[in-house]
């Protein structure tokens, strides 16, 4: 179990804190209510006690602080009215300098309501005023539109006219129209026509034509003409392109239709006279207002900014404070009245080791309070599964995410985090081996490690945050991809002399289009990876090949045992000696007899240089046991050690079959034997939650389920061991998948640019050469990569020991409300 104190001061090495969670307890804290608001903060500033619901049963509204929540509910809306006013207006709320600054929760709720009114009576004026502004607007382009139509139309009839009085002088009035005549000679038959004018919006104006043609028939005239730019439409406020129109009609009817057009089409109309005096006047007075208007709109969009700047400077504060205060409203709500209801009682989860923190938070909150009575903390003693917590840093906190996000860790059982900070990076740089690549993503990262401070205040994309998030991943991943990749002795695929020169020479100037027999062994062998001579020769693929594959199936095994190991330990940690004999044992046994035998005869292939076939040795184990290896033979008693192996392989499919179920069902029976008619010892109540929780169990223990989920769980580690040996070969094939497209592009854009000696043609090569490393390699290549490492840990690893069934530890803390967006 976790000790309180450990892991507290700091060391040069780190504790272990990660391998299991922190012990945990579960606390009762009975608060007066005079001092409960000031200790449920205190709590919350120390964010180590996580509450549980007392009044899961109660609606909303029937809670105790309801309507202290509802204010605080209040106060963040018109909180979140200030924060679009703001940003409509561009200003930008001050950083919140202090927030212990005392401001009282009542005074502020005045203060924002004083305020509210006062920004929207300000922005009900701008309104209006802004409305008229815009409709002066508008009837200002009527005035001149209109005003030109008339006039032309004024002067082309006026014009019309002199030529039909020339013409009747000159021609005689025999030859001129009957119904000229009758109309000249009597000017009270003239019809009288009637006219409206004002905007419709452009793209409504055809519809707007032929409905109008349509209601009356025809018998209107339609004048339109377009207007050069968008105008502000007065009652949507948005800018809309518009045709000024002008209509003539004759008689009621047809206005009366016109005008419920008009309404129907949203368009505005305004009043004109044919009068060129008064129009000239009308202009003249819509002008002047326009400018008067102007004016007293920018005096009040200076006002209502004034309001929003002196928001802005506390704008912080004040959102922190009721984020604040309606959290503790809430807590409080979770706690329950006292039979006396006056005193709270709560209950919840803490870490042992905070005990003493959690009891100086509630002495401080008595004090601070003036309270006569103080509160009282006490652990209670249950058998609920308590939240998972682990202590982690900036560093780790990516790392147990990534187990996170796989499955909660049990309360106190093994940890994956602890190893996934080494094994995932590792996994992942043996599939990326290229200490270029790697040093590419290692600049890349150190530059978010450098300017993580400055990042972390900012509001980052997605995919940018996911990335921030991850940087020290990222940053183990670059660094074990330059380890792999100078073993593999790739540079974005070109392979150097770094640790010396080859140990081998050629033989005759053929030897790199032959095979290696055209290579002789020169000097000692190459000190670190691989040989560089390797690279470019036909054999460098079959070799290369036989040596990541027989590695995968080596670091695979390697980690599929680690996982049964753990599964030992979780098994010993809890007291369950079933899981030790009959779980991690045959598990252990029926694994290295098989692949972990496999393992073995590849360490002795290399060490020996012998030319066996492993392909043939491990299936005719299995097919023909008893006869003989010959030439595939390793070493002495070999066949013997293989009809061992294969022996204890059948042995412990069974082993972990069947004797699980039964013990389970001889230890439950043995549990509740008697259990009905138990003496009565100590606290009552407590003897008999025991006696129930028993029956309960008794109840719910069925053989059959237990036997079928040990068979389910039998057939998939017996199937699963040969699958996930198999599955870890996809560090063999991504691995050579990326050296495989980073020699393609160095070839075959690097090197076949190079070789037209232009300079142009060069120039393209090497930017193509760039973004097809980065775009493929550094991008794709990575999250494939990344992928891949993650379903060797989530799958091949984890399935041997990790249930992941908790539940995360959540405690009741202010730090939290900075991550949160109303």
């Amino acid at each position: 179990m976790a000790d309180p104190s450990r892991g507290r001061s700091g060391g040069c090495c780190p504790p272990m804190d990660l391998m299991r969670s922190e012990e945990m307890q579960l606390v009762q804290v009975i608060v007066p209510i005079e001092s409960s608001h000031l200790t449920i903060s205190y709590l919350g500033d120390l964010g180590l006690l996580q509450f549980k619901d007392l009044n899961a049963d109660k609606s909303p509204f029937q809670r105790t602080y309801a309507n202290q929540i509802k204010r605080c509910g209040e106060m963040a809306r018109k909180l979140r009215l200030f924060r679009e006013q703001m940003t409509k207006a561009g200003i930008s709320s001050a950083a919140m300098v202090d927030t212990r600054t005392h401001v009282d929760f009542d005074d502020l709720e005045i203060k924002l309501g004083e305020l509210e009114a006062e920004l929207v009576e300000v922005n009900a004026n701008n309104e209006k005023l802004q409305r008229t502004y815009n409709e002066l607007l508008e009837y200002k382009l009527v005035l001149q539109k209109t005003g030109e139509f008339f006039y032309s139309a004024q002067s082309s009839a006026t014009a019309q006219q002199r030529e039909i009085g020339a013409h009747q002088v000159g021609v005689g009035s025999l030859e001129s129209p009957l119904l000229e005549q009758e109309m000249s000679s009597d000017p009270s038959k003239q019809v009288k026509l009637g006219f409206m004018c004002g905007l419709v919006p452009k793209e409504k104006s055809v519809a707007f034509e032929r409905i109008l043609f349509r209601a009356t028939r025809g018998n209107v005239y339609l004048k339109q003409v377009q207007i050069d730019e968008p105008v502000t439409d007065p009652v949507s406020g948005e800018k809309v392109a518009k045709n000024v129109f002008v209509v003539f009609y004759s008689g009621e009817r047809a206005k009366t239709k016109i005008l419920k057009i008009c309404e129907a089409f949203g368009a505005n109309r305004y009043p004109f006279t044919e009068d060129f005096g008064k129009q000239m006047q009308m202009t003249e007075e819509v002008s002047g207002r326009i400018t008067e208007l102007k004016t007293t709109i920018d005096i009040g969009l200076l006002h209502r900014d004034n309001i929003l700047k002196s928001i802005a400077h506390q704008f912080e504060q004040w959102n922190h404070l009721v984020r604040r205060e309606k959290s503790i409203f809430h807590t409080l709500n979770m706690l329950s009245l006292d039979v006396t209801k006056k005193c709270l009682v709560g209950e919840g989860w803490c870490p042992v080791f905070a005990t003493s923190q959690i009891q100086d938070a509630l002495q401080r909150a008595t004090f601070d309070s003036n309270s006569q009575v103080g509160s009282i903390f006490q652990v209670l003693q249950t058998g609920e599964l308590p939240p998972t917590y682990f202590q982690t840093n900036k560093f780790t906190t990516a790392f147990q995410e990534i187990v996170d996000a796989y499955g909660v860790a049990k309360y106190q059982e093994a940890n994956p985090g602890v190893f996934t900070i080494i094994t995932f990076p590792f996994l992942f740089a043996v599939m990326f081996g290229d200490w270029g690549h790697g040093l590419c993503l290692l600049v890349a990262t150190l530059l978010l490690v450098i300017r993580e401070k400055k990042l972390s205040s900012q509001k980052l994309g997605d995919i940018m945050e996911m990335t921030f998030g991850g940087r020290y991943v990222i940053l183990m991943m670059s660094v074990f991809s330059i380890y792999t990749g100078l073993i593999y002795n790739e540079f974005f695929s070109v392979p150097f002399e770094l640790f010396g020169p080859s140990a081998y020479a050629c033989r005759d100037a053929s030897c790199r289009d032959a095979t290696t027999e055209g290579l002789i062994k020169a000097r000692r062998t190459y000190p670190f990876g691989v040989d560089p001579k390797w690279h470019g020769t036909r054999s460098e693929l079959p070799f290369l090949n036989s040596l990541k594959m027989k590695m995968s199936i080596l670091l695979g095994v390697a980690q599929m045992n680690l996982g049964i190991f753990l599964s030992y330990f979780n098994a010993k940690f809890f007291g369950n000696s079933i899981n030790i004999w009959y779980q991690f044992v045959p598990q252990l046994i029926f694994l290295n007899s098989l692949f972990g035998y496999l393992s073995l005869l590849i360490i002795v292939k290399w060490c020996t240089g012998s030319k066996a076939d492993l392909y043939h040795v491990m299936i005719y184990m299995f097919l023909s046991p008893t006869d003989e290896l010959g030439e595939n033979a390793l070493f002495p008693g070999q066949k013997m050690l293989q009809l061992v192996l294969l022996a204890l392989a059948l042995i412990s499919v069974p082993w972990m079959l069947f004797p699980k179920p039964f013990l389970l069902k001889k230890q439950h029976q043995e549990r509740h034997q008697g259990q009905a008619y138990t003496m009565l010892h100590g606290n009552d109540d407590n003897s008999l939650e025991v006696e129930d929780n028993g029956a309960h169990d008794h109840e719910e223990f069925e053989f059959s389920e237990v036997f079928v989920h040990q068979l389910i769980h039998t057939i998939e580690f017996v199937l699963g061991a040969v699958s996930n040996t198999a599955s870890y070969l996809r560090l063999w094939a991504l691995s050579l998948a990326h050296s495989e497209l980073s020699t393609v592009f160095y070839e075959k854009v690097l090197l076949l640019a190079w070789g037209f000696n232009n300079v142009f043609i060069l120039i393209i090569g090497f930017v193509v050469f760039i973004f097809a490393t980065i775009g493929v390699l550094l991008v794709m290549e990575t999250l494939s990569a990344f992928l891949h490492a993650l379903r060797l840990h989530w799958v091949e690893f984890q399935n041997k020991f990790y249930e992941g069934d908790g539940y995360k530890f959540a405690p009741f803390s202010f730090t939290l409300l900075s991550a949160e967006d109303d």
